[in-house]
């Protein structure tokens, strides 16, 4: 039904136009007495298999990668599907409109997407009161209904480089009291400059900032870790000496975890039309193309970092064979996007049936520290 959904009505329409039809509709049915409570227990039927992870107690292992709900105004409406943690933004600390229109494209061949969004959003002041809202509504929900909530930072495009910590700090300041736990990204292709702060002397200074604002602000934090737990989003394209200096950054500044990867500005991944379209066009590919470097950097950072950091995998996972691979190569969650557009709302349900109980119980040690497995 939604495969036919997808290529009548979805299809021919301008894939942001889609992105926001899609939600709306969603939205509008959670929000609808009776109506939310049956898509719930349709949509997310079978998917509680609870995980202690960055000292959060998450629904199951796996969740929506940012960049779907960008203000954190649909929450609830998106854990109707059964996800485990939805991550909202990329959020910055100024309203921004983002690049120009069109910004998002469909490459179907590949099951893959092309976007230069820009981080288009409304700005850390305006979605910290739209997850204000949302947790109060999902605080009427049942316990098992409540997924863990993350929120992604970006520097705002006008801010210059040399003031990127006091923007970081910013929308930190904003955010932080909202989130289960937050998330810098120094790593989307589409902001000039961004992926720069990836290098360990940029780098360095916004962790610490960060993470002072942050326990600054949130005195009793959610996280039995006793903080505000704080990722770094990392790119595909880093050469692996530089995914090595980042681990080693992460474990010395005192970050909870990576999450590996944002979408790759490599066209070699694509094949077809879709490559000879994506080689004219500005932005990062996301979905099946991503999954052999993804994988790869997740391996490399498991190897560094070993349990010292939590790990969540994101790209080019497509079905519960993708979750249990990254679960076997170390990731402690998983996180989706592109393949959600292609298959439609019931398929996270399907894949957290399929990888149920994929990851065995963590060492002792680690499950003291708060960021343990099942």
């Amino acid at each position: 039904m939604y495969s036919l959904i997808f290529r009548l009505l979805f299809v021919p329409m301008d894939a942001e136009r889609a992105h926001h039809l899609s939600f709306t509709a969603l939205k509008v049915i959670d929000a609808i007495p009776g109506l939310g409570r049956l898509l719930r227990l349709i949509l997310s039927r079978g998917t509680r298999d609870q995980v202690d992870v960055l000292g959060l107690p998450f629904p199951n292992r796996l969740g929506l990668a940012a960049g779907f709900d960008k203000n954190g105004d649909g929450i609830r409406a998106l854990a109707a599907m059964g996800f485990g943690h939805i991550e909202a933004g990329t959020i910055t600390a100024h309203a921004q409109p983002g690049n120009d229109t069109p910004r998002l494209f469909r490459l179907r061949d590949n099951s893959a997407l092309l976007n230069r969004m820009g981080f288009n959003n409304q700005g850390a002041r305006q979605a910290a009161f739209n997850i204000e809202e949302q947790r109060k509504s999902l605080a009427k929900l049942p316990q098992a209904h409540r997924p863990i909530v993350g929120i992604n930072i970006g520097k705002t495009k006008v801010v210059e480089a040399a003031d990127a910590v006091e923007d970081y700090a910013a929308s930190a300041r904003a955010l932080a009291p909202l989130a289960d736990y937050l998330v810098i990204n120094v790593s989307s292709p589409n902001t000039p400059g961004l992926r720069d702060l990836q290098s360990v002397s940029s780098l360095e200074p916004i962790i610490a900032a960060v993470r002072s604002t942050a326990a600054e602000v949130v005195p009793a934090p959610r996280s039995s870790l006793g903080h505000v737990p704080l990722l770094v989003k990392i790119a595909p394209d880093l050469a692996d000496a530089d995914v090595v200096e980042i681990c080693r950054l992460a474990v010395r500044a005192g970050v909870d975890g990576l999450i590996t990867t944002n979408t790759t500005i490599n066209r070699d991944v694509l094949t077809g039309k879709d490559a000879e379209f994506a080689r004219n066009q500005a932005g990062g590919v996301s979905g099946r193309p991503l999954a052999e470097r993804s994988l790869e950097v997740l391996r490399l950072v498991k190897k560094t970092v070993g349990d010292d950091l939590s790990v969540i995998a994101v790209g080019g996972v497509a079905n519960a064979t993708d979750v249990r691979a990254r679960l076997a190569a170390g990731a402690d969650l998983v996180q989706v996007y592109s393949e959600l557009i292609y298959s439609g709302p019931f398929w996270p349900s399907r894949i957290i049936r399929g990888s149920r109980g994929s990851r065995g119980s963590r060492p002792q040690g680690l499950l003291k520290k708060g960021t343990g497995g099942a």
